[in-house]
């Protein structure tokens, strides 16, 4: 079993920084596809970063250049850190580890991001 957590953050002002992170309970991290998600009420989850085990990554127009995926294999962890906050960067931000040897993909519970001033 593969449980991804996510520290709350909650409220910070735009254009401020923020860090997101994903810590998984196994090992298995090392070898899984670790991706950010958001999702805001009444639209679709949106992909907003992926991170390979290679450590290729890939971004979503919206945040291209502000955000930045990367992992720690040997804390079993993926963080986003997010530049230059924007009020429509509010949602909730999931993680998730897709693990292509086993064909399952793990989600974290989620974790409230909310940009205002």
């Amino acid at each position: 079993q593969v449980q991804l957590v996510e520290p709350g953050v909650g409220l910070v002002q735009p254009g401020v920084s923020l860090r997101l992170s994903c810590g998984a309970s196994r090992s298995i991290f090392s070898i899984g596809i670790a991706s950010w998600h958001r999702q805001v009420p009444g639209k679709q989850r949106e992909l907003v970063a992926t991170i390979t085990t290679g450590g290729q990554t890939n971004y979503a127009d919206s945040v291209m250049g502000r955000f930045n995926i990367y992992r720690d294999n040997e804390k079993n962890t993926a963080y986003l850190q997010m530049n230059s906050l924007k009020h429509e960067d509010t949602a909730v931000y999931y993680c998730s580890l897709w693990i292509p040897v086993l064909s399952k993909s793990y989600w974290g519970q989620g974790t409230q991001v909310t940009v205002s001033s």
